[in-house]
């Protein structure tokens, strides 16, 4: 995130996020990747389905979920995030909320994608919220 400039900040919000993952992440030969995957009424932010003639190989399918909070709604700066402790920055009110946001999103979308593949499915769920372009904070959710 550090290519960024401050003039980013602008336009910057979870597809910004979602973006920069997709483009380090996205490995047609292993997987159906899938932007804002439809499932029922609900899109799930980022889908990473084991291709069927992969699934040999054990690999995992991921399902990710993106929030972002400006440094606004943080209520810091960046020098000010930078210095703060990993549990400093989960602790964050503005953080606590994207991640709630995010753990109730994936929870549907887990629930929608077992439906759709039944039991071939070996899913890992992620929640991911960018704080400004300084800090990420991750959580696997079950």
């Amino acid at each position: 995130f550090r290519i960024f400039h401050n003039r980013d900040y602008a336009w910057s919000n979870e597809l910004t996020l979602k973006t920069a993952f997709l483009t380090l992440l996205f490995n047609d030969t292993f997987y159906i990747m899938e932007s804002e995957t439809a499932l029922e009424r609900s899109y799930a932010d980022l889908t990473m389905i084991v291709r069927p003639d992969m699934r040999q190989y054990g690999l995992l399918d991921i399902l990710l979920e993106f929030k972002y909070v400006s440094l606004k709604e943080a209520g810091l700066n960046g020098e000010q995030l930078e210095r703060l402790a990993r549990e400093e920055l989960r602790c964050l009110p503005a953080v606590q909320r994207k991640q709630e946001e995010a753990r109730q999103g994936l929870a549907r979308y887990q629930r929608k994608l077992h439906d759709k593949f039944s039991d071939l499915l070996n899913l890992r769920s992620f929640s991911v919220v960018s704080v400004g372009f300084e800090r990420l904070v991750w959580a696997e959710e079950s």
